[in-house]
């Protein structure tokens, strides 16, 4: 049973705990987690968001991930026993991410290098161009690699997974996913198709 606009209305500004393990390896960077992520407290719940397919189709994980209604017992373990954790630039729900206004981004950029300095990850891989490029005051950035390090971490970006982002397939999200898995060093399967 999935919660009314209404009922999710009332989770806005709420927030949802990172999924960090201890060796965390691949950190993908979320702009903000939505009202539904919040509601269920699972990370990318929505039935049109497309980060858990294409993990699975990247090879990142073995079996498809259903956080649609909550993480299933065992989901957020698995993940960072694999090596994968997940944050976000901005702790606060919103409906939308562009209901952000820029010196939010920018504010979790500069948080952001706390995290990565704790957890130590070897990629970040931020999840969006648009929210990047205004959060690391980068407007010429493209997806892909950045230059230099930060907090001693390679920096990536990544397309964003939300089923919004019409401009990326399924396809496309997994090869990126997967690129930036090969980076950090993690254990991958076979594609799936």
């Amino acid at each position: 049973m999935g919660f009314s606009r209404a009922e999710l209305e009332r989770f806005r500004g709420g927030s949802l705990p990172d999924l960090l393990g201890p060796r965390t390896r691949l950190l993908f960077v979320g702009v903000n987690p939505g009202l539904s992520a919040v509601a269920w407290q699972a990370h990318f719940p929505g039935r049109t968001n497309r980060f858990y397919p294409a993990l699975y189709r990247a090879g990142i994980t073995d079996r498809l991930i259903d956080a649609s209604s909550g993480f299933a017992p065992g989901d957020q373990e698995y993940l960072t026993e694999r090596g994968v954790g997940i944050t976000a630039l901005v702790p606060k729900a919103t409906a939308r991410a562009d209901e952000l206004a820029p010196a939010e981004l920018v504010e979790g950029a500069e948080s952001l290098v706390e995290t990565v300095r704790r957890v130590e990850p070897h990629v970040v891989a931020v999840l969006g161009i648009t929210a990047f490029r205004i959060a690391f005051a980068m407007p010429k950035a493209r997806v892909g690699r950045q230059p230099g390090e930060f907090a001693g971490a390679q920096l990536w970006v990544v397309p964003n997974p939300s089923g919004l982002n019409a401009h990326s397939s399924l396809a496309d999200l997994a090869v990126a996913y997967r690129e930036v898995a090969v980076a950090a060093g993690l254990e991958l399967s076979t594609p799936a198709t």
